[in-house]
This record gives structure tokens, C-alpha cells and sequence, in this order.
């Protein structure tokens, strides 16, 4: 992940430039599949579907998700492009920018104003989501003296015209003929829905892809059991505790996050050092995910046993963490989709960190209760440009914004959210009474893992290891048990009582001898070098 120079960027909001070009002629080479009355759910009805008429897995993944969204049949529509993810800036224009333009001023999709228009290129738009079902293109490769291409602004941002497919029809109706740069998203920061949002000339286009047609079905069935039965689950939240003023933003963004997901009643584990999660370590009941910075994945998501909760979003910042969507083991967009997510954003190509979707607001719009594809686009400051957000427009994994009971309504994972979210704004002994009182009547270790995770928020180490100690013996053996215990071996470490942490770890070992985890247990007691003793002292009077 690159740096992007302010100045640069400054520069950028300036100039707004960019946009895919466009030729308007009469429509041919599409074919709408049937038709049928606009569908309940509005959204749906503003829904297109865009699929690869020569890969058969596109046709039926996309009037497979059209039936299950109710999507009206004659806004599924079949164009002739490549099945590579990557094409040239000739064959997007020709196989699928040129079709869609037609296909939109042909079904009267869209009313057009002139381009130049101080209203706006687009006067009104029926479209306000599009599904890009596997099989259509992912990337656009960098293209020279095409029509279009020219420097818009000093540096590499300027100089460049390559993009992700998505990106660059989220502008479709722009009709600029300038390939190069970036555009500015009205969209950006926006807190309503597309619908109300007065940005008709903006599509929030996403993709339904990843290694398989079986992973496309599944994210989508996952999607509705989700939005039925609630995303539950813990937040991990992967920071790098990075210093460089240059990148300190992107965890700025994750322990923002992290701090919006606890006062959403969310169990939330945050590694703030500068390593990722290790691979052993036990990260289960994952329903949201957020770190940064590696190049493929890793960590616990590359073991066979390690699978994400039903409806999970998971994101991994790095700069080409959708390269590809195809390959199951490398990058990370593809890898994590794999491994039982539902929905994911990532960078086809180089797109500055400055440029990437900022994490904290996305993860705010979707605990809002907005789509998927709202979150992100309200995420994203910049189009035409590097962003692919891959999983079911349509997902919406929380109904905060939609004024609907969150789900579940009832058990461990409601009262967690309730009491967790209270936990702020009570008295804080009363606070931890209720959540104490909530675990005994679940037995649930996760709720006092909770008020643990809660109590290290207010520096209460004390307080935190006796409800790390709870929880481990409400879970028992296995995993979760091994995870708390990673919690109390590092604050112990920390409180310089070593030898107990020793003890506990030795003990855990030995009642969870084939447990992934016994092995960052063993490293974390066997290599841990007390503090001297004047630190220490120093240390504690602080």
C-alpha cells in the first residue's frame, strides 16, 4: 500500500476528473431475459443484473440471485465479454460500457441531461445498484494513447487509466471522455439511503464473484439467512500500532471501528501490535473482520479447520487484495470468501491508501442498517478508480437505519448486545453487575469474554482477569477457552506476574493437548523476558 502524497490528493478534489468515456448508440448485442412486475422490496426493483452470456456459471448464478432477491426478470441482462478478469480499456468500452449505455437509455432506465449540464448528467435513474455476477470482468489493464487518456493532475494518480470494472460503470452516466484519474463521489461520507441520496448520476455497482460458482451461491444464501437470523458473532479488529504519519490512518480507521462496534454491543478483540493474528491463534464465531498488512492471506484464515460465522464481512487492506477473485489461496479477497465470508472490499490495482475505502465508515453505515453496497460506496471517496466490493448489494446484516428488531432477538448474543451497548451509559458497577448477572443465566463465557474485552477498555486489568477467569470456565475446553486464555498470559505478562502466567498456560496446555492454539500458548510462556525491576517500578507508579 502506497502513501498518497496530500498534496496530490488535494489536487485530485480539484480537478474531479477521470470518467470512463462514453459513445451513445442505438441498442444491440443485449438481451434482457424476460419480464414480470416490479418486484416488493425496492430495492430490488432498482436492482440490475449483469452476467457473461458465454460462461454458463454467469447465466445461472444470475437468475439464481435474481429469484432469490426478487429481482423482475427483464433487469437481468446478458452481455458477450470476455471470461478473463482482466480485458483492455477497448474490449470494457466495446463489450461492456457501450452495451449498458444502450441498455440503460433503450429500457428507459435513466433520463439524460446534456454531459455538461450545471444540474447534473443524469436527470433521473431507475437503476440504483447493479449485480456483477462471476464471469464479467474484474479489472481494466492500464491502456497508452487511447482516446481519452491524458494527464489530469501531477503524479502517478493522474497518469493513470487503469480501474476496477466496477468502479468504472459506477460512472457510467457521467459520459466523460476522459479515461485518466479519478472521479469525485458525491456519494462519499453520505448518511441515506442511494434512494434518497439526490445522486442519480452514480451506480453502486458490485460483484458477486469469488473462486467458484458454489462460494457465489453460497455468499448469497448466506446473505438471507443472515438478514433473517441475524449476523452474530465477534469483531477482530487486526491493527498494526504503526507510528508512520504517512500510514497512521489506516488505524486510525480500525480502532475507530473497534470503539463503534463495542458501543454496538460487540464483542470485540483488538490486536494493536505489529504483527498479524498468528495462525494458531483461536478466532472463532467471526462475523466481522478488519485488519491490515500483508500481501497473501494468513493467520488463522489459512487453516482447513478455520471457517467465518454465516453472513460474515471480512476486509483486508492491502493494495492488491483483489487482484484476483479467482485463486482460493492467494491475496486475500478470493482466499477470504473461500474460507466463509460473505462480503468483502479490496484493490484490483495500486490504489493509494489515501484512495481505499475508509474502514471506520463503512463499518458505521452498515451497523446503521444500509446495504451492503451503500456502506461501501459511502465509504469510498474516489470513482474510476482501483475499488471492488464483492458480495450481495443488497445485504443488509444489521436494521439499524431500516427502524427493524436487530436479530436474534433473544440468548447470549442479544443480551450481550443490549448490555454491552448499556455498558457505556450506566453506572459502570452496575454495568458489569448486569452483564455478570446476564452470562450466569446464559452460562455464557462469551458475555463475560465481553465484559472482559470491555473492562481492558478502562485500563481495569484487575478486574478483566477476573472475568477472563469466569469465562474460561463457562467455556470449558476447546477453543474459546484457549483464546481467554491468551487474553489473561499477556495482561499477566504485562502486570509482571509471570510465574502465574506460566501456570496458567502449562495448565491449559495440558487440559487442551490437540487444540491449534496450545501452540501460541506454549510460545507466549516460553518466550516472554520479564521486565527488569526498575522498570517495573517505574511501570507501576504510572
Amino acid at each position: 500500500m502506497k502513501l498518497l502524497p496530500q498534496i496530490l490528493l488535494a489536487a485530485g478534489l480539484l480537478l474531479g476528473c477521470g470518467l470512463p468515456s462514453v459513445i451513445l448508440a442505438a441498442p444491440t448485442g443485449v438481451h434482457p431475459a424476460g419480464s414480470r412486475s416490479g418486484a416488493a422490496n425496492p430495492d430490488a426493483a432498482a436492482t440490475l443484473v449483469v452476467y457473461n452470456e458465454t460462461d454458463r456459471d454467469s447465466v445461472e448464478l444470475a437468475h439464481f440471485y435474481a429469484e432469490k432477491r426478487g429481482i423482475p426478470s427483464d433487469q437481468i441482462l446478458g452481455l458477450k465479454c470476455s471470461k478473463s478478469e482482466e480485458i483492455t480499456r477497448e474490449e470494457y468500452d466495446r463489450t461492456i460500457a457501450e452495451p449498458l449505455r444502450r441498455a440503460f437509455t433503450s429500457n428507459l432506465w435513466w433520463k439524460l441531461r446534456e454531459p455538461e449540464s450545471p444540474l447534473g448528467p443524469v436527470e433521473s435513474n431507475k437503476i440504483r445498484f447493479v449485480a456483477l455476477m462471476r464471469g464479467v470482468p474484474l479489472k481494466i489493464s492500464e491502456a497508452k494513447n487511447y482516446p481519452g487518456d491524458k494527464v489530469t493532475m501531477p503524479g502517478p494518480v493522474g497518469n493513470t487509466n487503469a480501474a476496477a470494472v466496477d468502479s468504472e460503470l459506477a460512472v457510467l452516466g457521467y459520459r466523460s471522455p476522459v479515461i485518466s484519474g479519478v472521479a469525485y463521489n458525491p456519494y462519499f461520507r453520505g448518511f441515506s439511503s442511494i434512494a434518497d441520496a439526490h445522486h442519480p448520476e452514480i451506480l453502486l455497482v458490485c460483484r458477486l464473484d469469488a473462486p467458484s460458482a458454489e462460494i457465489v451461491r453460497r455468499m448469497i444464501t448466506d446473505s438471507l439467512a443472515a438478514e433473517e437470523s441475524g449476523l452474530v458473532g465477534m469483531t477482530y479488529v487486526d491493527a498494526r500500532g504503526i507510528k508512520d504519519p504517512g500510514y497512521i490512518e489506516g488505524d486510525k480507521w480500525l480502532f475507530a471501528l473497534a470503539n463503534s462496534a463495542r458501543h454496538h454491543g460487540s464483542p470485540v478483540v483488538l490486536d494493536d501490535g505489529p504483527g498479524l493474528f498468528p495462525e494458531s491463534y483461536p478466532m472463532t464465531n467471526t462475523a466481522l473482520y478488519f485488519g491490515w498488512y500483508a500481501e497473501h492471506m494468513t493467520g488463522p484464515f489459512v487453516r482447513p479447520d478455520f471457517r467465518f460465522a454465516r453472513g460474515a464481512v471480512a476486509v483486508h487492506i492491502h493494495s492488491f487484495s483483489a487482484w484476483t477473485l479467482r485463486d482460493p489461496l492467494h491475496h486475500w479477497a478470493g482466499p477470504l470468501l473461500a474460507a466463509g465470508a460473505a462480503a468483502t472490499l479490496g484493490n484490483v490495482y495500486e490504489p493509494y491508501l489515501a484512495l481505499t475505502p475508509q474502514l471506520d465508515v463503512f463499518h458505521d453505515r452498515l451497523r446503521a442498517g444500509y446495504t451492503f453496497a451503500e456502506s461501501a460506496y459511502m465509504a469510498q471517496p474516489r470513482l474510476s478508480w482501483m475499488a471492488t466490493f464483492v458480495g450481495d448489494p443488497l445485504y443488509r446484516p444489521f436494521k439499524g437505519a431500516a427502524e427493524l428488531e436487530e436479530k436474534p432477538t433473544s440468548g447470549q448474543w442479544a443480551d450481550f448486545r443490549e448490555l454491552g451497548k448499556a455498558w457505556f451509559s450506566v453506572d459502570r458497577a452496575k454495568g458489569d453487575e448486569d452483564l455478570r448477572a446476564a452470562a450466569k443465566r446464559d452460562h455464557s463465557g462469551m458475555i463475560m469474554e465481553g465484559l472482559g474485552l470491555l473492562q481492558l477498555t478502562v485500563n481495569d486489568r484487575d478486574a478483566a482477569l477476573a472475568s477472563f477467569a469466569l469465562a474460561r470456565e463457562y467455556y470449558g475446553k476447546g477453543e474459546d477457552a484457549m483464546r481467554v486464555t491468551v487474553h489473561e498470559i499477556i495482561q499477566l505478562q504485562a502486570a509482571n506476574r509471570d510465574a502465574e502466567a506460566k501456570a496458567l498456560g502449562l495448565k491449559m496446555i495440558a487440559a487442551n493437548p490437540h487444540v491449534p492454539a496450545v501452540d501460541l500458548v506454549r510460545a507466549l510462556v516460553e518466550t516472554h523476558i520479564p521486565s527488569p525491576p526498575v522498570q517495573a517500578a517505574v511501570s507501576a507508579k504510572h
